[in-house]
């Protein structure tokens, strides 16, 4: 579990690659250029941990992109403090930017084989999600509702209502959506019944399953 200066240097150059990229939430990149990334992933794969792409990890998932991850979580708006539900935890790197960033985090991960791994492995570097939860993302999570932000990161065929229902009024949903190239996708909650919707571009995903695997 090291983190060598080597690491740290990798790390700025990152974070300057994303505001050429147009990132521009100072929040947002100092969550990135502190969080181990190379921890988050096979031995193997430590030499591409801080080049801009996404990697394969266990389950046949990926680790996403680091320039959406910080999109997704600039388009959430969070400040500390906001309670945050994450769809998808994967290796749980994007719950750490959530966790820098002050959040208190619920997130739900439907792969069996992740869930054990990343459970114990994000209290090891001293990021602790509120709730981490071994189910389906596409119901969320209504006894914690209404949640501040909710932020899917796999590409969902459609929005799930069910996620909108649970958002706080003032609140958003972030979320890729598609079936083979997802557009993001943010839904503002206006009232009890209006939402605002907007776009943010195509983007690739593994996809959102339904039930427990």
């Amino acid at each position: 579990m090291k983190d060598t200066f080597t690491h740290q240097g990798m790390r700025k150059k990152l974070v300057e690659t994303l505001k050429q990229k147009g990132i521009a939430d100072k929040n947002v990149l100092q969550a990135i250029g502190k969080i181990p990334r190379h921890l988050f992933m096979d031995s193997g794969f430590v030499g591409h941990a801080y080049v801009d792409k996404a990697f394969p990890i266990a389950a046949d998932q990926t680790i996403s992109q680091p320039y959406t991850v910080a999109r997704q979580t600039e388009l959430l708006e969070v400040k500390k403090g906001d309670k945050i539900l994450e769809i998808g935890t994967g290796s749980g790197y994007q719950a750490s930017v959530l966790l820098e960033m002050g959040a208190v985090l619920f997130t739900i991960e439907r792969q069996n084989e992740l869930f054990k791994k990343t459970k114990l492995f994000l209290p090891k570097l001293g990021y602790k999600p509120k709730r981490m939860i071994f189910g389906d993302g596409y119901i969320g999570l209504e006894e914690e509702a209404p949640f501040d932000g909710i932020i899917v990161t796999a590409g969902a065929p459609f929005v799930p209502n069910a996620l909108l229902a649970q958002l706080k009024v003032g609140g958003k949903l972030v979320i890729p959506v598609g079936e083979n190239v997802q557009i993001m996708t943010v839904f503002t909650r206006k009232s009890d019944t209006e939402f605002e919707k907007e776009e943010y571009g195509e983007f690739r995903f593994v996809p959102l399953l339904e039930d427990k695997n």
